[in-house]
């Protein structure tokens, strides 16, 4: 308890109930932790303690009361900004939109009020959340708390900061091409991309089949919990899934008094692919032992873990993205931000442009018949296994203030895209695979890196089953930041 502000939400939930810690105590801690770290690392675009406050007091009277005692209730919940709070600013990181509001509460932020979670800060983004960096004319730049020189990853860069910083046990996140499993990787986190419709979006775009919202935490069994109260069907989004069986609590973990803690591994037998490189993916050696560290991890717990590959190339990957992005994302963008461009971000103008072009060169149904190839590749290699284990990134780490115009250097090998030092997008591409990113260990430059377990479409239990085997045989929740480790 002298951590009180890293203490994580499941064991928080426990403690509320015999009631010996109150929320309001934690929300104090973890407010005190921001005012005093939090100027470094730039994860907040706002902070809302003079709401939360009141609001902890109000959930300490139900606790004392012992009734209304909902999933979240009194857990401070940092939220992405993208996600809207009604009459709160709603920018998406654009100079030209920071004075405007939210006329409703983005439905993952709804799920998470209802549940009685307190939103008590929002954290930074790109613009439009459209690089694997976090940094925006509008927020400045965001730094990794592991290693201020290096970034957080994006788009969710703030949030996976705030969780790795101790400003929140909870944070919300999106993903369209890898944005909450890079945080969660680069920050020494836990991030879920949840199979498309599993949790509600907003429209319109909640309609493209790439992108999602989901949960960070700091443990596989508070990610879980955030998971369990933001899936399942919401008036706002009609594309959104009715709750499904086993989601909360996922196999491998056992629910007590209303809240998740691993169970033990519970892998033994399962059969595990392992897939270094997707492909042709340039792997530092760093990643590549630690990904490898993790499937011998998972052998001596019991599973059949077997390395196989995986025809895709960075280039087609790359191409098959954009050419989806060209016909909806980009347009998008380019409706919205019509009048203001010279106040976008350079990286948000040559997104914007990589879209247009492989519109251009490519027609939708082209696209279309590469995304079917691609998912009924990844398909035949998964036929046999129940999970397949990747590294999240190819490259290490990414610097805090880099633009990555000119593409990117992975180890000697010249990707002509940052995004293809990424492994993250074939996922979106085929995304209705569930896909959570736990750590695997710590790069040689200091900050963490990650692994992604994917799953079979819609077979959300199974990735946290994994999850929390590889959380129980390479413990890794109790490290913390060597930058904040006298904060």
């Amino acid at each position: 308890m002298t951590e009180l502000h890293y203490l994580d939400a499941a064991t928080a939930l426990r403690l509320f109930r015999t009631r010996e810690l109150s929320p309001v105590e934690l929300m104090e801690a973890v407010i005190a932790r921001t005012e005093a770290v939090n100027g470094e690392i730039n994860a907040l675009t706002e902070t809302l303690f003079e709401e939360a406050l009141p609001a902890a007091r109000q959930a300490a009277a139900k606790y004392a009361r012992g009734r209304d005692l909902a999933p979240l209730l009194g857990l401070p919940v940092a939220a992405k900004e993208k996600h809207g709070l009604k009459g709160r600013t709603l920018s998406q990181g654009l100079v030209a939109r920071k004075d405007e509001l939210a006329s409703e509460d983005h439905p993952v932020i709804d799920r998470i009020r209802s549940a009685g979670g307190i939103v008590h800060a929002r954290t930074t983004t790109p613009e439009y959340s459209c690089a694997t960096v976090t940094h925006s004319p509008l927020w400045g730049v965001t730094r990794n708390p592991w290693n201020l020189e290096f970034s957080p990853g994006g788009s969710s860069g703030g949030s996976g900061a705030a969780l790795a910083a101790g400003l929140a046990p909870l944070a919300t996140a999106s993903d369209i091409a890898g944005s909450t499993r890079l945080p969660a990787s680069f920050t020494g986190t836990v991030g879920y991309k949840a199979p498309y419709g599993r949790i509600p979006g907003m429209a319109p775009l909640s309609a493209d089949h790439y992108r999602g919202d989901g949960p960070m935490a700091r443990t596989v069994a508070d990610t879980a919990l955030l998971a369990g109260v933001m899936a399942g069907r919401h008036p706002g989004d009609h594309t959104s899934l009715a709750d499904s069986p086993g989601l909360w609590p996922p196999p491998g973990l056992e629910k007590h008094d209303g809240v998740a803690s691993v169970a033990g591994t519970a892998v033994t037998g399962m059969k595990i692919a392992l897939c270094i490189r997707l492909g042709n993916y340039p792997v530092a050696p760093d990643v590549e032992a630690n990904t490898h560290a993790v499937a011998a991890a998972l052998r001596d717990a019991g599973a059949v873990v077997q390395e196989i590959e995986l025809p895709w190339t960075t280039t087609s990957i790359s191409r098959t993205m954009f050419t989806h992005f060209g016909y909806l994302l980009g347009p998008a963008m380019e409706d919205d931000t019509e009048g203001s461009t010279e106040l976008l971000a350079p990286y948000t103008r040559r997104f914007m442009a990589d879209a247009r072009r492989a519109a251009e060169e490519n027609r939708f149904v082209d696209g279309i018949r590469a995304e079917t190839r691609l998912q009924a590749e990844l398909a035949a290699a998964m036929a046999g296994f129940d999970a397949l284990i990747c590294p999240a990134s190819a490259v290490a780490a990414l610097d805090a203030d880099g633009m990555y115009l000119d593409g990117i250097d992975a180890g000697g090998q010249e990707l002509e895209h940052y995004w293809q030092g990424h492994m993250t997008a074939p996922f979106n591409i085929a995304n209705r695979c569930p896909v959570l990113a736990v750590p695997s260990g710590m790069a040689d430059c200091g900050i963490p890196t990650g692994v992604q377990i994917v799953g079979h479409p819609y077979d959300d239990a199974t990735v946290f089953k994994v999850g929390a085997a590889v959380e129980t045989v390479r413990p890794w929740a109790a490290r913390r930041p060597g930058v904040w480790a006298m904060a």
